[in-house]
């Protein structure tokens, strides 16, 4: 449709893509990143780690299938990963009219409207994607016709605080009692924990949980610099000097290494797709994982009590850690995925044993 709005998408660097508009007619900013998950945006649109991004999707083809229903189970949107979407702005290549899917109850453009965020379809995103790799993910700028909006880093503010709940919320009426320390929570990751005979606690990222009666601590994915969140690291510096099984996913793993007082760092373009292959040390076992991150934990930082329990195959970065003694692991990609690869999922499993074990 060329009588669509014309839209300019700019790099920090000066370079500059021209396409036209989509979703809402408004400028936006934030850091320009890439996925090359081949479907899923109903999820990645909607995940709380995406927060302040201009996400540009790789496969060519977007919106054919629209926007899922909102229907709720559990008080969670049941095909969402949170209750909005959390990028800036979207950038395709081509973006589909028309949609046709059995859980469609919109449109992409217009779930894009709903929530004021604007899309730029026409461009050359190998182009962009190969841009990105080679000078490292970057602001950008969307601005549509009659528009102007300055760049922003949104790696300078702290994204957790928010994406992060505001109030304690419990979920569930099972066995185990879990407090899980929302930095940004996605909700496949409640939804997996609930299935596994739980009380899920859902506190702020701030929070000081230590008050709270529970069996094990969860901490959840999120966006940004995991060194913005110096209350949650402090909090966990205080819970590794007890046995209460520990579980973080995402950010959580990065959170973790702080707390133990291992380093992290960001990667140049991160890794955001389904398909990074992972193995876990000390084993021939390997998987296939979804990701979604833009820093890491420095291997070589953590301490004599800690190991890395997986490693990226592509470019050999931390996918985990684990505590020697105590029930403590962690993962860099998400076992909950959803859209995604499931070969992970058994993590939730082993984290219930750790947690069985500790009340024996």
């Amino acid at each position: 449709m060329t009588d669509r709005m014309k839209v300019k998408l700019t790099l920090e660097d000066g370079t500059q893509y021209h396409g036209r508009s989509f979703g809402a007619p408004v400028a936006a900013a934030g850091e320009v990143v890439f996925n090359t998950a081949m479907t899923g945006y109903p999820e990645s649109l909607s995940d709380p780690s995406y927060r302040g991004q201009l996400l540009c999707l790789t496969y060519p083809l977007v919106g054919n299938y629209g926007a899922p229903a909102r229907n709720e189970e559990n008080d969670l949107y049941r095909f969402y990963e949170s209750s909005s979407i959390h990028i800036s702005g979207l950038i395709v290549s081509d973006y589909s009219f028309e949609y046709s899917h059995w859980n469609a109850s919109e449109s992409l453009d217009e779930w894009l409207k709903r929530n004021n965020i604007p899309g730029i379809y026409g461009i050359d995103t190998r182009a962009l994607t190969k841009r990105i790799r080679e000078k490292g993910a970057m602001p950008g700028k969307l601005e549509p016709e009659g528009t102007v909006t300055e760049f922003i880093d949104p790696n300078k503010k702290n994204l957790v605080a928010e994406v992060s709940t505001g109030t304690k919320k419990t979920y569930g009426s099972g066995r185990y009692r879990i407090v899980l320390v929302d930095c940004g929570v996605k909700y496949n990751i409640i939804r997996n924990l609930l299935k596994r005979d739980t009380t899920i606690i859902r506190v702020p990222w701030d929070y000081d949980y230590h008050q709270e009666e529970y069996d094990g601590l969860f901490l959840s994915n999120g966006p940004g610099d995991p060194k913005m969140c110096e209350a949650t690291i402090e909090n966990i510096r205080k819970s590794f000097e007890k046995d209460i099984p520990v579980f973080g996913i995402c950010l959580g793993n990065q959170l973790m290494a702080l707390a133990s007082g291992a380093d992290t760092y960001k990667l140049k373009y991160g890794h955001r797709s389904h398909n990074q292959p992972v193995t876990e040390v000390g084993t021939n076992k390997a998987y296939i994982t979804s990701q979604n991150h833009g820093y890491a934990v420095d291997n070589a930082t953590l301490g004599k009590d800690w190991y890395p329990l997986y490693i990226n195959i592509n470019d050999n970065t931390n996918e985990g850690m684990k505590h020697k003694t105590k029930p403590f692991f962690s993962t860099q990609f998400h076992p909950e995925a959803s859209g995604g690869p499931t070969d992970t999922d058994f993590l939730f499993d082993d984290f219930i044993d750790n947690i069985r074990e500790s009340k024996r």
